[in-house]
């Protein structure tokens, strides 16, 4: 079965939501058509030069990128500009991008999650969590025996997540009535009789994103010419977890043992140290790529070590100051792991939802540093 640009975009609302992004990031279709058909995909930590020659010469139909293509505003497209560079050959050979950000970070086996447990980590919980966008309660009235189609149906739009679970219903048996008027065509009963039908009300909560996606999505699979149904804006405070992770090791290290393990396990080209080289290490703080501005909360959180990508000097200093030790591996060597992670993740989907494309990698993803 074929598939088209929209529905990579639903399939990967599921594995990393948008509304997880931070404010100031630019995450979700940047590049291409909804409608477009996609046979071939390539997943990729970064949208470069030689990554966009091989996704030509591949037939490539979508990439899907961790880093954003279009991160400030364009004032204008020029080819002896990088975003000309990148931008007029996505263009002229239809290549739709797609780029998953901090909204891939935070996502429950995302970046973060994925570097957390190459660490080594045990016990692992974000570092803290965030508020997300206002959510909806939907209460809608179906005749038994049809409510299963109708709670998949809004589930599999983006209804009845509750942080680590899907599908999460109410449901409640009662009485429904109505009366046919002349012209109706009632699914169930005669015009000019007053019915008695046993029905469900199911009842689930959708974010605002998802809302118009999951009423239509019920609309068209529900039995009834005119559905029953009610939407409440809700005061809940619901969470999503934030950027950076924090777990334990099973067994004490010191510092430098610690980042001798991790360059190992990353494969990474160089790792800095800042800080006491010789404390000893059990609670570990981590965030990929370049998580500086989390020193603070690793320390008030109990890490011993904070791990990350890069760090600024200012930041450094700060960790100094602080007196938590922070261990830096490289910002693509802390990020690059999520890609294999997504591809298996991504093609689950597609062959769950019986869509037959192709995902593959760049045959190079390479770290822009060179260190000797």
């Amino acid at each position: 079965m074929g598939a088209k640009v929209r529905d990579i975009v639903d399939i990967m609302e599921q594995i990393a939501p948008f509304q997880y992004a931070e404010d100031w990031d630019n995450v979700g279709l940047l590049l291409g058509d909804m409608e477009e058909n996609v046979s071939r995909i390539m997943l990729t930590l970064d949208v470069t030069p030689e990554v966009i020659e091989q996704a030509v010469k591949e037939d490539i139909d979508m990439l899907i990128s961790h880093h954003p293509i279009i991160f400030k505003p364009i004032k204008d497209i020029r080819l002896d500009s990088y975003t000309g560079k990148i931008l007029c050959p996505l263009i002229k050979h239809d290549i739709s991008v797609l780029c998953a950000h901090t909204n891939l970070d935070k996502a429950l086996g995302g970046v973060d999650d994925t570097l957390a447990d190459i660490l080594g980590l045990n016990e692992v919980e974000p570092l803290t969590y965030v508020d997300s966008m206002p959510y909806y309660k939907i209460v809608v009235y179906i005749p038994k025996g049809h409510e299963e189609k109708v709670l998949y149906a809004m589930a599999e739009a983006g209804a009845g997540c509750i942080g680590g679970y899907s599908h999460c219903t109410f449901q409640g048996e009662g009485t429904g009535t109505f009366l046919p008027l002349e012209g109706a065509k009632p699914y169930i009963g005669d015009v000019g009789m007053l019915e008695h039908v046993h029905e469900i009300r199911l009842e689930t909560i959708v974010p605002k994103s998802h809302l118009d996606k999951v009423l239509d999505a019920m609309l068209k699979v529900h039995p009834y010419e005119e559905v029953a149904y009610d939407v409440y804006q809700l005061a809940n405070r619901v969470k999503v977890p934030s950027i950076g992770r924090i777990g334990q090791l099973p067994k004490v290290m010191s510092v430098i043992e610690y980042a001798e393990y991790i360059k190992r396990s990353l494969n990474a080209g160089s790792v800095a140290i800042v800080g006491n080289r010789d404390k000893k290490v059990k609670w570990v703080g981590s965030c990929a790529g370049a998580g500086g501005d989390l020193v603070g909360m690793a320390k008030y959180k109990g890490a011993d070590v904070f791990v990350t990508g890069e760090l600024k000097y200012h930041e450094a200093q700060m960790a100094n100051a602080l007196g938590i030790p922070v261990i830096a591996a490289g910002h693509f060597s802390t990020e690059i792991p999520i890609v294999s992670k997504l591809i298996t993740s991504l093609q689950k989907a597609l062959d769950g939802l019986q869509y037959r494309i192709e995902v593959i990698v760049p045959d190079k993803q390479v770290d822009p540093y060179y260190v000797f």
